[in-house]
């Protein structure tokens, strides 16, 4: 069945940088683009970045663009999210996302949390 795990996620100063990963199995992961969303308390979940399958191409959010980078290691079947500049307004749990054979598959969530 399809997974994806998030792991990488913690407290960070603000300012500063972290790395979280996306882990997918169950499904050929080249073929699929991978989106990354976040979730702060009492908002709704919003698109943060999306790399495509061929690893070139990617879009992502106007508040974090140019602070966060997005890549792929289909190899591995994982995606990260490179996150620099942090702030606290990106306090959130971070989901992986992707849409396989029309269905949604979602990630259980990393929580990231930046210090003022």
């Amino acid at each position: 069945q399809v997974r994806l795990v998030e792991s990488g996620g913690g407290l960070v100063q603000f300012g500063g940088t972290l790395r979280i990963s996306c882990a997918a199995s169950g499904f050929t992961f080249s073929r699929y683009s991978i989106g990354w969303y976040r979730q702060a308390p009492g908002n709704e979940r919003e698109f943060v970045a999306r790399i495509f399958n061929n690893g070139a191409d990617s879009m992502y959010a106007d508040s974090v663009k140019g602070r966060f980078t997005i890549s792929r290691d289909n190899d591995n079947a994982t995606v990260y999210l490179r996150m620099s500049s942090l702030k606290p307004e990106d306090t959130a749990v971070y989901y992986c996302h992707a849409v396989i054979w029309g269905d949604d598959y979602w990630g259980q969530g990393t929580q990231v949390t930046v210090s003022s």
